[in-house]
């Protein structure tokens, strides 16, 4: 089979096709043969060196999430049957012609996905639903803030959150993002290069907030939140040792939080699937929700497609096709 090696740590260069044996599925795995694969930041984190893969992993293929169909499965799996359409959620080495991966990390394809674009939707949708509904808490009619809304997390974040009945407001960077946060339903976009978020949305003005940038946005964060408001965090892109108001946080009894997802126990991300096909997918399978995937690159050309990412020059989800 075709994957897609992690030579050394670098550039998108550093990236090379070869050929590997097929695995084979345990007991609880099913084997996908994959049509496509989504690309994700910590992707480029991983190839950097600066996110490595859990211990039994793959150390260098890349990915953490794929589609296609069940080719095979192993004896003590009943909910999945060869010949299926699935998405699934892979601790790591997702950019291959073919994966293993414990039955419960896998999740059907939604009515309105097609079995390719259907690879842009485990990473996110499992850590937006965990982040922002379980862990955040969120109730319908909150006001709620996500921080980076043009990018997939950002993307299905918007989107969840509006159609569950919460009004969401974001940043972006450039007049283009502004306005796909705002089709995606978005009801405030701020251009975070010009625009004070304090002064455009108000001290004590959202119930939750959604946060990957990290760094001194947390002293901003804790003058939005209302009394007995929610910040979680999913990543600290710009520093994660930023100063605290321990006084500001104890005097509107805030919350803060946050995860990882990569290295939960394949039964937690279980339990998340089950929970994310009953609430999630009536939201996802709504005739308003619209399809993040905006580029995609045969896998030959996955080097371009790192370039892409790391240029930050895109719109949703980078997809790669095999």
């Amino acid at each position: 089979m075709r994957v897609v090696i992690l030579k050394n740590y670098g550039d998108a260069e550093v990236l090379q096709l070869e050929k590997r044996e097929k695995p084979q599925p345990k007991e609880n795995e099913v084997l996908i043969k994959v049509a496509a694969s989504g690309l994700n930041r910590a992707d480029i984190s991983q190839r950097k060196g600066h996110y490595p893969a859990p211990k039994g992993t793959p150390q260098n293929i890349l990915g953490l999430e794929v589609s296609g169909t069940v080719e095979a499965k192993g004896d003590q799996v009943n909910q999945w049957e060869v010949g299926q359409q699935v998405c699934a959620l892979l601790p790591g080495g997702g950019y291959a012609e073919y994966v293993t991966i414990d039955a419960g990390s896998c999740l059907p394809i939604p009515k309105n996905y097609d079995l390719i674009d259907a690879a842009s939707l485990p990473e996110v949708l499992f850590t937006v639903w965990h982040n922002v509904f379980q862990r955040g808490r969120l109730q319908k009619g909150e006001e709620v803030f996500v921080y980076g809304g043009s990018g997939g997390i950002g993307s299905m974040a918007i989107q969840l959150i509006n159609l569950f009945g919460a009004s969401v407001n974001t940043l972006a960077s450039t007049e283009q993002k502004i306005a796909y946060c705002r089709a995606l339903g978005a009801k405030k976009v701020l251009n975070y290069t010009s625009e004070n978020i304090l002064e455009q949305l108000g001290r004590d003005s959202m119930d939750l907030i959604f946060d990957s940038f990290g760094g001194d946005y947390l002293s901003t964060n804790l003058e939005m939140l209302k009394i007995e408001g929610r910040l979680v965090y999913i990543n600290a892109m710009l520093g994660g040792f930023p100063k605290i108001e321990l006084f500001k946080m104890m005097q509107k009894r805030l919350w803060i939080t946050g995860s990882t997802l990569r290295s939960r126990a394949y039964s937690f991300k279980a339990q998340l699937a089950d929970e994310i096909k009953v609430k999630a997918y009536p939201l996802l399978e709504d005739k308003r929700f619209t399809n993040m995937v905006t580029r995609r690159f045969p896998v030959e050309k996955v080097v371009e497609a790192h370039q892409l990412m790391g240029s930050r020059d895109f719109l949703g989800k980078i997809i790669l096709t095999f």
